[in-house]
């Protein structure tokens, strides 16, 4: 009877490949969206990746994508003539995350997309792993408190 093949790691490329940053060479995508001339208010989104221990992930890598402030997005299937493009604004970033699982991105609040509203998505993947969660953060009003996904304050989230 065949047996299992036992479980392997991706390879040590994987974080060279995927954030070249963090290792002192050039990418095609980092933690900062902006350029002198991108259109909009600019925003920092933080924060720490955790395992389901509740332990910080030190190897996640983060890929963040959204439209441009008008709502937009750089891509050659958004044709729409009554949203204007931004040539300064690409809206694709990707990062790691650092020893204690901390990231961020530099970029600015998306405008409304039809059926999307204001939001990014940024889903997480860990070196070795074959999975991939994808997830949507919506932009609400000002003002509000940042939202968090520890288990302990997801109840109480407005």
């Amino acid at each position: 009877m065949p047996k299992q093949t036992p479980s392997q790691t991706v390879g040590p490329f994987f974080a060279y490949g995927l954030t070249p940053e963090a290792y002192g060479r050039a990418g095609v995508a980092g933690n900062n969206l902006l350029t002198d001339s991108t259109q909009g208010e600019r925003i920092r989104i933080e924060g720490v990746v955790y395992d389901g221990n509740g332990a910080p992930v030190s190897d996640a890598m983060l890929e963040i994508w959204q439209a441009n402030a008008a709502g937009r997005y750089d891509h050659p299937e958004d044709n729409r003539d009554d949203v204007a493009a931004d040539p300064g604004f690409h809206g694709f970033g990707r990062t790691g995350t650092d020893a204690e699982g901390r990231f961020h991105f530099d970029t600015i609040k998306p405008g409304p997309v039809p059926g999307r509203g204001n939001s990014l998505q940024a889903p997480p993947d860990s070196t070795g792993q074959a999975s991939r969660f994808t997830g949507s953060t919506f932009i609400c009003r000002a003002n509000r408190k940042p939202y968090s996904s520890t288990p302990e304050t997801l109840a109480g989230q407005n």
